[in-house]
């Protein structure tokens, strides 16, 4: 079907893991919005450390009643990945792996999982290391979650945010302004 050119705005959910605010993966979030911003479409990012998110305790409840016995920030967060079309997770790299905010939030979305579907996620991540093929098992916990838990997730894009140590180093990467054409062009 010809839309003339139209395009849908898009929900856009954007999951910061960084621990700093303006750190390199946190940077390359707000390029990201930017870019969706000034596309038309609406952006909301979520700063983990700045919400009460407690470890998954393994208990099953949310098996059955689909919500979590812990009352804390992550059911906000939750009703907010299922009404998302885009969901942006986003994590600085520690001993090659995510970072533990992201990995605490992904075993948290147990109770509403079966909901997340049909949505696009695109990858943002930072590390000191300068070889992006050093960071293909972080994607392989990403599409563990993704593509083996969630119906009809797509992998849109990933950012690799390469060669940045030092917080703002990320500037005087190419993956800054990757992540702005990226959100830009979703």
């Amino acid at each position: 079907m010809d839309t003339g050119g139209f395009r849908k705005m898009k929900q856009v959910l954007i999951i910061s893991a960084s621990p700093r605010k303006n750190g390199n993966s946190d940077l390359l979030c707000d390029q990201f919005a930017q870019g969706a911003k000034e596309s038309g479409h609406h952006v909301e990012k979520v700063f983990l450390t700045e919400k009460q998110i407690g470890y998954c305790r393994g208990c099953g409840v949310c098996n059955t009643t689909h919500s979590c016995v812990q009352k804390d920030d992550m059911a906000e967060i939750l009703d907010k990945m299922v009404k998302a079309d885009v969901i942006v997770l986003a994590t600085p790299v520690y001993f090659y792996t995510m970072d533990g905010q992201l990995k605490t939030f992904i075993d948290r979305t147990v109770p509403r999982y079966t909901e997340i579907t049909d949505k696009d996620f695109y990858f943002i991540l930072a590390a000191a290391d300068t070889e992006k093929a050093n960071l293909a098992r972080i994607m392989e916990e990403f599409r563990g979650f993704t593509e083996d838990c969630l119906s009809g997730a797509r992998e849109a894009g990933i950012i690799y945010g390469v060669g940045a140590w030092e917080k703002g180093e990320i500037k005087r990467t190419p993956a800054y302004e990757e992540a702005y054409e990226m959100g830009k062009n979703i």
